[in-house]
């Protein structure tokens, strides 16, 4: 029993004291319109993405991601944006975040609905700037200047 203690101790000590990897898509349809979805915790709007499974590499878990939130299937993913680690990036936990561009095709449809309210293709100029969920608005701003950060 004592054993068994330690184990899930020393499990749980990894969880909470290490940072949550997870991916982030800058999905660009055919016209170039930016999908973004609005969060359901916090009515913003953002980029599709999410924790990246056990067992499950970055490609694969974009595509799940992207298809999960917004209904859109990965064309080909164009490169690789950034990975940011600011521990105040996401107000819920300390997370790593890999953000590919990408472009995408198919029909938008939520299919979370727990967690996206609703999901939008904006022209650049519509793109709801300044105002976004987490850091997204930086990792917007690295794509528009063609940037890879490490941040």
């Amino acid at each position: 029993m004592r054993h068994t203690w330690r184990f899930i101790s020393t499990v749980i000590g990894i969880i909470f004291r290490h940072p949550i990897a997870g991916t982030t898509i800058i999905p660009v349809l055919p016209d170039g319109r930016i999908v973004l979805v609005q969060r359901s915790d916090n009515k913003k709007w953002g980029l599709p993405g999410g924790i990246i499974d056990w067992g499950e590499d970055i490609p694969h878990a974009a595509k799940r991601e992207l298809k999960e939130e917004t209904g859109l299937d990965v064309i080909k993913i164009g490169r690789l944006v950034g990975v940011y680690s600011s521990p105040d990036r996401d107000p819920r936990l300390h997370s790593i975040s890999v953000v590919l561009a990408a472009e995408v095709t198919g029909e938008l449809a939520v299919k979370d609905k727990l967690e996206i309210l609703q999901v939008k293709a904006f022209k650049l100029e519509e793109l709801p700037r300044g105002n976004l969920c987490h850091d997204h608005d930086h990792h917007l701003d690295d794509y528009f200047k063609g940037a890879t950060t490490v941040a």
